[in-house]
């Protein structure tokens, strides 16, 4: 049975590779590395900060690896004021509501990061639990992180579906049991695959993604008897309505 709904942050909630790539190839020009956008797939993206600069900039003290994220991610800050959710997002989240599912972000991005790209795209209140690398070292892609959201969440990996959108994540969320889809808004969907996801999907109003999760709420259903007169949330149009208005809301302030 379908009990939780687990979503990374950067490329699965919004698209924000293009501007941590830019940001990455502006700042690493200082050290005469030159990236392109495979070098940044390769090395950079889905990784946390200290794992990548020991990789690609092993000279640094740790002082100074701790001085560059740090100045590095106030950029992004600076620069990341007009977030858009993935395409389909707000149906997504309307669905979960509906369907009295459980949700969190499980993530590796740094937690003012984290704090300030849902409070951008006004989804704070819509995930009450994020789960950081630093809550679960070492991060992703190993499963802790995910590992301790399920805890945190009191579900079964078997009850639980995972969003995301690099091979790191994706190694992250198979490790912990969890059935994961791929997001093909950063890596090609082939290498989504090769990581472990099920199914891939372009964002969050692909159709396959639809089938799949109306499938499996449908035969939810009827194991459980829901539509024999049950009172679950599908059928609360209460429910339907919280958080139509929340996304309403959302769309006026943008």
């Amino acid at each position: 049975m379908l009990s939780a709904i687990l979503f990374d942050l950067d490329g699965t909630l919004v698209n924000t590779d293009p501007l941590h790539f830019a940001i990455w190839q502006d700042l690493l020009t200082q050290f005469k590395l030159d990236i392109d956008r495979n070098f940044y797939q390769q090395h950079i993206s889905g990784r946390t900060n200290a794992e990548i600069l020991q990789d690609i900039l092993p000279q640094l003290s740790f002082q100074e690896a701790s001085q560059f994220a740090l100045d590095k991610e106030i950029r992004f800050r600076e620069l990341a004021q007009e977030l858009q959710p993935m395409p389909g997002l707000e149906r997504m989240l309307a669905w979960i509501e509906t369907n009295n599912l459980k949700t969190a972000v499980v993530t590796n991005a740094p937690r003012d990061n984290a704090i300030h790209m849902l409070d951008v795209l006004q989804l704070s209140s819509v995930f009450p639990l994020v789960i950081l690398a630093e809550d679960a070292p070492p991060g992703k892609p190993d499963p802790a992180p995910y590992q301790l959201a399920l805890s945190r969440l009191n579900v079964e990996s078997k009850e639980a579906i995972a969003f995301e959108d690099s091979a790191s994540g994706i190694r992250a969320a198979v490790g912990a049991g969890i059935f994961t889809i791929g997001v093909a808004s950063t890596h090609p969907p082939e290498s989504l695959v090769e990581a472990g996801a099920t199914m891939v999907i372009k964002d969050f109003t692909s159709d396959n993604l639809w089938q799949f999760i109306e499938r499996k709420i449908s035969i939810a259903e009827v194991r459980t008897g829901f539509l024999k007169g049950g009172n679950g949330s599908a059928h609360n149009p209460s429910a339907r309505k919280t958080f139509g208005s929340r996304c309403a809301n959302r769309s006026q302030k943008r």
